[in-house]
């Protein structure tokens, strides 16, 4: 079991043998996985950040017009 401490920021740092089991490196961008149990910790491999970064503004921008607000306003 590892544990490290909060700052008033609300910022953490990893613990080296966490850092090392996960491969994770400055720079690397972590995800948090909510579970039934708590929350999944891993590394973001660089598939998921090329698709968040493909996806996101077409998702904020393409569905996000009054016309679409009113086709999908009895869902």
């Amino acid at each position: 079991m590892f544990s490290s401490k909060v700052t008033q920021k609300g910022q953490t740092t990893l613990p080296g043998a966490v850092r090392l089991r996960l491969k994770i490196q400055p720079g690397d961008h972590i995800v948090y996985e909510d579970t039934e149990g708590g929350f999944l910790i891993r590394r973001a491999q660089p598939f998921d950040l090329a698709w968040h970064a493909a996806v996101q503004k077409t998702l904020s921008e393409e569905w996000n017009s009054p016309e679409d607000a009113e086709a999908f306003s009895d869902m």
